[in-house]
């Protein structure tokens, strides 16, 4: 009976790791598809980007008191207005235009081709690395800090903020390493329960103020006392509007998760139309259910709560309706809407991490910017559970410390959103769209400058962020030089004919690499330098047969691509065959059809250069950002990576 050798413990783990990568070992056009994402009906996956969303009502109400006093409702009015009539149509156009979770930071990225969409797009990662991450860290240590003020958890709870968060980050990693659908259920759990407890809480305050109209009368005297112009009162409300901010959290979450969302069974890869609808009721359901929420609990906390308990040290600080539910509800009460408010915001960075792990295989790996493995999820979630631990004893869990990187990283991607979206009405030609998306845009914008004027840290702790996917791009893209990224090669008749007719008496395929020069018309001339490129090639490397020889030309198209498919056209100009293609790069379009060459043939092909003058490190650095360079060194390195065996690799010959 035959002995089945078992995998080592490290191939065991790391199979496990890898395991829903499509496409980690890829070798140009050998790649496998990507995997099939398991899909939920919309309401569970807006629970998962609601754990997020919802989660701020937290700590909504007492921020938005601490802005904004007696004017509070006011405020949280302008705020509910941004939501509905801003940032719900942006996001709405979003998800048309980007169905496969790309969300606005494709839509720029196809405004700006090249090197300069490249590094703004790496820019927009950035902060949203700064957006989701912090959702994490912040989430993680609000929740701690709901936890240890609990009346009924023991003293030697306190000062232990740091430990008790690192805990529940670990926690969070484990329910990602277990998948996806785990995740989602246990969102779909906790969004339910929280948004329960919060509508008795909130009916039961609403209840308190209609019954004592004293409560009311007070507040308007003192509203109208304070500001007693109403022009004032909105000048205010739109002056503290960027401090409530946060309250717009999980729009952009909303739509990197669309591939989660179950579509509809007409749905193609190009409109997945169902997807869309989908999204679409994801991103309509969490804005209203959250602003009925948002200016119902601003009413109730500000009529209910004595002003001095929503400041620094106050009962209300950072927790209004969890006072009120202990206040009003009693502490059996308010200590399961605490552990209610505990689990949820823990949880928040559920959808943070959703977020990060459906955005950043999207365009890191696609750029040659990251690893092979980055495609791969659960090796994601130990990264990122990585920085979030360090942000978290960096900032020693403190949720203020962390609030003003959250909000630049949140108000950033939203006005990107609606620049986009602006860009994009334009584009299409709607007159009435380009106005009302720009005026969005304008007030992001104006909220996200308010917002960086008076808390700076943010951009600068989003500087790190965008510094470090800076560094960690170049290096990674460096170190893949000499991948071979060709996903497919495909060869049009002429081209397959030529083949055939050069090795029709069984002799090796012979092709000379020839610069090509678009800007010569003159048929005579180009004949003369193709006579003279092959009789160069003859007499230096004693090709037998000038007569079956192929000339390759390679035009670089965008160099800042990684990964793209290679068209090979064939054309007779005069008397010589010639094989045209466009690639990102020249040496891996030339390797790449190398391999498909001996594929087809069954033999090796050999391909002829000649040297290149100048600066090797200067020649490879061209090669990096401009896909030329010292092509054929770099030609033959490529193939040594792609085909070990060399009686199999193709033959480079350098003159």
């Amino acid at each position: 009976m035959a002995i089945t050798e078992r995998p080592s413990a490290r191939a065991r783990v790391t199979g496990w790791l890898l395991q829903d990568d499509g496409d980690s070992r890829r070798h140009g056009p050998h790649a496998r598809p990507e995997p099939e994402q398991p899909r939920h009906p919309w309401w569970k996956v807006m629970c998962l980007t609601g754990v997020d969303y919802f989660s701020t009502l937290g700590y909504q109400p007492g921020i938005a008191a601490l802005a904004a006093g007696v004017l509070s409702p006011v405020a949280t009015l302008v705020l509910v207005l941004v939501t509905l009539l801003g940032a719900l149509p942006v996001y709405r156009r979003v998800a048309e235009e980007s169905p496969h979770g790309e969300g606005s930071i494709a839509m720029l990225e196809r405004l700006l081709p090249g090197w300069r969409g490249k590094v703004f797009v790496l820019v927009l990662l950035g902060f949203a690395a700064t957006d989701f991450l912090i959702t994490m860290t912040l989430s993680a240590a609000d929740a701690t800090a709901h936890l240890v003020e609990n009346p009924l958890v023991p003293e030697s709870f306190h000062g232990m903020n740091v430990p008790i968060t690192l805990i529940l980050l670990a926690l969070l990693g484990g329910v990602f390493l277990a998948g996806f659908s785990e995740a989602i259920t246990i969102a779909v759990g906790l969004v339910g329960v929280y948004l329960l407890l919060n509508a008795v809480v909130v009916l039961d305050g609403l209840w308190l103020v209609v019954t004592s109209p004293h409560v009311v009368a007070d507040w308007s005297a003192l509203l109208v006392s304070r500001y007693p112009d109403p022009l004032l009162m909105v000048g205010v409300a739109l002056i503290v509007f960027p401090k409530l901010a946060l309250g717009l959290s999980g729009f952009e979450t909303g739509v990197s998760v669309m591939p989660l969302v179950t579509g509809r069974d007409d749905d193609t890869e190009a409109r997945p139309a169902g997807r869309i609808v989908g999204t679409k009721k994801l991103l309509t359901t969490a804005a209203l259910i959250m602003s009925t929420f948002l200016i119902c609990s601003s009413v109730v906390t500000v009529l209910l709560i004595p002003e001095q308990q929503f400041g620094p040290g106050g009962q209300a600080n950072g927790r209004a309706l969890a006072f009120l539910a202990h206040q009003n509800l009693g502490d059996a009460f308010g200590t399961v809407y605490d552990v209610s408010t505990i689990a949820i915001l823990w949880f928040a960075g559920a959808s943070a991490m959703a977020g990060l792990l459906n955005l950043v295989p999207r365009f890191l790996p696609r750029y040659g910017m990251a690893p092979g493995w980055a495609r791969a999820s659960r090796p994601l979630v130990l990264v990122f559970v990585a920085v979030a631990v360090l942000v978290t004893i960096l900032f020693d869990a403190d949720v203020d410390a962390q609030g003003g990187a959250y909000a630049t990283g949140v108000l950033v991607l939203m006005a990107s959103a609606a620049i986009a979206v602006a860009l994009s009405a334009r584009r299409s030609r709607g007159r009435g769209a380009v106005v009302a998306f720009t005026l969005i845009a304008v007030v992001f914008v104006y909220t996200t400058i308010a917002n960086i004027v008076e808390r700076p840290e943010g951009v600068k702790i989003a500087a790190c962020f965008i510094l470090g996917i800076l560094v960690v791009s170049l290096l990674s893209r460096t170190l893949r030089a000499f991948e071979l990224r060709v996903t497919g090669v495909t060869l049009d008749e002429t081209a397959q004919a030529f083949v055939t007719e050069c090795t029709a008496g069984g002799a090796p395929l012979r092709l000379v690499a020839h610069e090509p020069r678009p800007g010569e018309r003159d048929s005579a001339a180009r004949d003369e330098e193709y006579r003279a490129k092959l009789d160069e090639e003859c007499a230096d490397h004693h090709i037998p047969d000038p007569d079956t020889v192929l000339l390759l030309e390679v035009t670089v198209s965008d160099p800042s691509e990684f990964e793209t498919g290679l068209v090979v056209h064939g054309e007779r100009r005069g008397p010589y065959r010639v094989l045209t293609c466009a690639a990102p790069s020249v040496p891996n379009a030339v390797a790449a059809l190398l391999l498909h060459l001996r594929d087809v043939t069954g033999r090796p092909p050999h391909v002829y250069f000649d040297w290149t003058e100048g600066n090797p490190v200067v020649l490879f650095g061209r090669y990096l950002f401009t896909g030329v360079g010292e092509v054929a060194p770099v030609t033959r390195e490529i193939l040594r990576e792609a085909e070990p065996s060399t009686v199999r690799r193709p033959v480079v010959h350098v003159g």
